[in-house]
């Protein structure tokens, strides 16, 4: 019986949308010159092994958490934002989702970035 493909030809790339929106945005910044490719794979290869170290299980389901992380770093590390700047914005979202009804879009609204 011949071996069967890691993936299927059928199957979605992304498992959930905000990956597909962080694989774009890093992508949108890369094309912008904030980093280049090389940075980049250092940033997701020193995310990876972190989470190595700590001893985090590798799932399967981590991937696009460490994409994200990466790119919060060197968001951070090249100033186009700050650590604190995308700690406030992510807590404006989780605000902002958990008041939005399931299927509906997220809309921030300024007082989602009231502490």
């Amino acid at each position: 019986m011949p071996d069967e493909p890691l993936l299927r030809a059928d199957a979605p790339t992304f498992r959930e949308p905000w990956e597909a929106h962080a694989f774009a945005l890093a992508v949108k910044l890369h094309e912008r010159g904030l980093f280049s490719w090389r940075e980049w794979a250092d940033a997701l290869a020193a995310q990876i092994a972190a989470a190595q170290a700590r001893g985090e299980p590798d799932r399967g389901d981590t991937y696009y958490q460490h994409w994200l992380a990466a790119l919060e770093s060197l968001v951070a590390a090249k100033g186009a934002a700050s650590a604190d700047e995308l700690q406030r914005t992510a807590q404006a979202w989780d605000r902002a989702a958990d008041r939005t009804p399931h299927g509906r879009p997220i809309e921030l609204r300024p007082q989602d970035f009231e502490p």
